[in-house]
């Protein structure tokens, strides 16, 4: 009890600190090449090694406060973006502007250059992990240090997608209620282990304001798998949760390893769609053990 107390106490004063040190987080935009404007957020140590954190749909940068508010990740630079058509970033109104994964990749590539991010850590949640892959083909590896897919979605096919046909007609309905019900259903699916009300209202809060072209466009979005990840040479990560009902998790760990062998694998159990909230201790655990066996000179300036 003793040891627990100590820790927890260890815990505050870390906070404490980095909160004294790096309370100030930067806000400010970076605009892709086709003209989205992308919402960028910073906080932990600016000239810490840099993390930048890739939502999945209807999400924004709001859903990586567990790893923001963790003491233990706050000596990284920490790094988030709203991805297009998501949170305080451009929402262009044709879906074309949306089904061509190359500009994804061109987001994220944007977001590296204005930032100033010197072989950043890309951490990509469902969506975010497509996005991840449509920059590794599109520029390759050179760039990043390694790449951590959580929930990552590895390719759009039914083989990999459990149907939620209702659930996802629902999401691009006209009707505004219909629309907001099946935003909520869909949250609901993120999570084996539901979260408390405030971070659910305010999950639910990031959907209703997602561009519904994106919505109905996204399904089809193109992911260059096979030019992604077969000559990656940087570490890859691919967590999952075991109750994931989003996307199959043991297909789409086969489908990824049989590209590319070299990747690590972790699947947790008692988690979803979201192992970074519902087992965020974990993941912040095995985030930073990550980030620490990166090679050093990838952090070097």
């Amino acid at each position: 009890m003793l040891l627990s107390r100590s820790r927890t106490l260890l815990s505050l004063f870390l906070l404490l600190v980095s909160t004294a040190l790096f309370a100030a987080d930067k806000h400010y935009s970076v605009t892709s090449p086709d003209g989205v404007s992308l919402a960028v957020q910073e906080s932990g140590d600016p000239d810490g090694s840099p993390i930048i954190f890739i939502h999945g749909l209807l999400g924004s940068h709001l859903n990586w406060e567990k790893q923001w508010q963790d003491p233990q990740l706050q000596h990284h630079r920490l790094i988030a973006f709203d991805l297009r058509g998501h949170g305080l970033s451009g929402k262009p109104q044709q879906e074309e502007a949306y089904r061509d994964g190359k500009l994804w990749a061109q987001d994220l590539a944007a977001v590296i250059a204005g930032s100033h991010a010197r072989k950043p850590l890309l951490v990509g949640w469902s969506l975010g992990g497509a996005v991840i892959t449509n920059y590794l083909a599109v520029y390759g590896d050179s760039q990043i240090g390694g790449a951590l897919y959580v929930g990552g979605v590895v390719e759009l096919t039914p083989q990999l997608i459990p149907a939620h046909a209702g659930v996802y007609q629902d999401m691009t309905a006209e009707d505004l209620k219909t629309h907001l019900d099946g935003e909520r259903a869909f949250l609901r699916l993120c999570f084996y282990q539901q979260p408390d009300s405030v971070m659910f209202e305010r999950l639910l809060a990031n959907a209703a304001i997602a561009s519904w072209p994106m919505q109905r466009a996204v399904p089809s979005m193109s992911i260059q798998l096979e030019q992604g990840l077969k000559n990656v040479k940087v570490p890859l990560l691919f967590i999952y949760g075991e109750h994931d009902a989003l996307v199959q998790p043991k297909a789409s760990l086969a489908r990824a390893l049989s590209i590319n062998p070299q990747i690590r694998t972790q699947v947790y159990s008692q988690s979803g769609h979201a192992p970074f909230i519902e087992k965020s201790v974990r993941f912040n655990r095995d985030l930073e053990e990550f980030a620490d066996s990166l090679p050093l000179q990838h952090w070097v300036k």
